[in-house]
């Protein structure tokens, strides 16, 4: 997979160990950004950066309004707020309605990321309870990226994957270690 200049993901139950397992392989030099959607209760503070950052080792924040995508940056949406890509590859925090049930909304992020950076994309869609992300990873397909879906036989959850595979063809479907794999052997583009 060539020219990849950032990498997409939502998962939802089950989704904080799928993150592990899928993040925990990438290489320490990895350079596209990761920006990862996990459905969050509403109600309280989140500390999955913080749990990110200190099992795999390396910088993971909550994205911030307005805050600039670095290289081999990793951002986790906050709860109560969506999470989207503006044009000028800067985050977005928005209180917009939820979207299927949901505020963070993978499909949220998943189309603006499509529009930012088109071809240029990977989306992931890991295990979860409803259908959030289908849409979105049916959306990046459409604008050129590339998609992989987690196999629903291995999901904790095979209720987003199987959406996912109802909706449109992925590039890729595996098992998480598959995943990772993958995202390791990643060749970037850096135009």
């Amino acid at each position: 997979m060539m020219g990849v200049r950032a990498v997409v993901i939502g998962a939802s139950a089950g989704g904080v160990a799928a993150l592990f397992e899928v993040l925990g392989a990438l290489p320490i030099d990895f350079q596209p950004p990761v920006l990862c959607v996990l459905h969050l209760p509403a109600d309280r503070h989140s500390q999955l950066a913080e749990v990110l950052q200190r099992r795999l080792r390396r910088s993971v924040r909550e994205a911030c309004d307005k805050e600039p995508i670095e290289v081999g940056g990793i951002y986790v949406a906050g709860p109560a707020y969506h999470l989207s890509v503006e044009r000028d590859l800067s985050l977005s925090l928005s209180q917009e309605a939820p979207v299927h049930f949901s505020r963070p909304a993978i499909d949220v992020l998943f189309h603006s990321a499509a529009d930012a950076y088109g071809e240029a994309l990977l989306g992931v869609l890991l295990t979860g309870a409803n259908e959030d992300g289908a849409e979105g990873l049916a959306y990046i397909k459409k604008c050129g990226g590339r998609t992989l879906v987690q196999d629903p036989r291995e999901a904790q959850v095979a209720s987003m994957p199987e959406a996912a595979l109802a909706l449109h063809r992925p590039d890729h479907i595996l098992s998480l270690s598959g995943i990772g794999q993958l995202l390791a052997t990643l060749e970037t583009s850096t135009c």
